[in-house]
């Protein structure tokens, strides 16, 4: 300590030293609990309401389908509704190391703020430092075991919640979900830029919701425009109506679409790791 300083000023410098301190123990103890998994994929959006939950859960089912080990984790804070999307009763079981194992649904290990809402009908309101914990300790305190692919659905937008898990969770990539509106592109094309920023790779876009109502060109537009590659659309159908199960199990042209857009997502990590060498 800078014996110059003034008794107010070394605490505050002993208080930051503490911060970074206690920030690369929680980055550690989250390495140590993700170390199991090859493939880390954030699912994610600028702009809530892209079918983005709905992209991550058909994503997953469908790496398991095409016989890949695979977990999905849900830490949309604010509206975290996987287990409602995989219709999951069952809770996570602790093990006697504390860890929380998740539970298992259409061949997916599931784990998911939602498991811990009392009633899932009222709303999560938490200020920036509650999340960052919340989330931290969430991210250390589950054991998934061995995994090919880790699919995470994150919240939306570019402030505190997807901000920390970007910062917490060495991510091998993203896939950014757009919509043919044009709002919903400038959102994507923030997201992008935040991405960039933490300098994390973006495996592709990926557009919903396209068709006759909304149109469509738009998520392959903006890959043009940001160098990116474009993974697939995805068309609006009545087959998405029947929820009991994800869309990939009901109709074959869905899993079909969701087979190509897993493929490019397998070629894009193939590329992430010829460039790291």
């Amino acid at each position: 300590m800078n014996p110059q300083m003034n008794p107010q000023q070394q605490a505050q410098a002993r208080a930051r030293i503490e911060s970074m301190k206690q920030q690369f123990e929680q980055k550690r103890a989250i390495t140590d609990a993700l170390s199991d998994i090859k493939h880390k994929i954030g699912v994610y959006s600028g702009k809530g309401g892209v079918g983005k939950t709905t992209i991550a859960v058909n994503l997953a089912v469908s790496l398991a389908m095409d016989g890949a080990s695979v977990g999905i984790l849900d830490v949309d804070i604010d509206c975290p509704n996987v287990v409602r999307a995989l219709k999951i009763a069952e809770q996570p079981v602790v093990s006697e190391d504390r860890q929380m194992v998740p539970p298992e649904r259409f061949g997916v290990k599931v784990m998911s703020m939602g498991f811990f809402q009392q009633n899932e009908e009222e709303a999560i309101i938490w200020r920036g430092p509650m999340v960052h914990n919340a989330i931290n300790q969430f991210l250390q305190s589950t054991e998934w075991g061995e995994l090919d692919y880790l699919v995470i659905d994150l919240p939306p937008g570019t402030s505190d919640a997807p901000l920390t898990i970007m910062q917490a969770l060495d991510l091998d990539g993203f896939v950014v979900v757009t919509t043919p509106q044009e709002l919903a592109q400038i959102d994507a094309k923030r997201s992008i830029n935040m991405i960039r920023k933490l300098n994390v790779n973006v495996l592709g876009i990926v557009e919903n919701f396209c068709g006759e109502i909304f149109g469509e060109g738009s998520g392959e537009a903006l890959a043009e425009d940001m160098d990116l590659n474009f993974l697939g659309r995805l068309r609006m159908k009545t087959d998405y109506l029947d929820t009991s199960k994800p869309t990939v199990l009901n109709s074959n042209t869905v899993l079909e679409e969701f087979l190509h857009i897993a493929a490019g997502v397998r070629s894009g990590l193939d590329n992430v790791e010829q460039e790291a060498g």
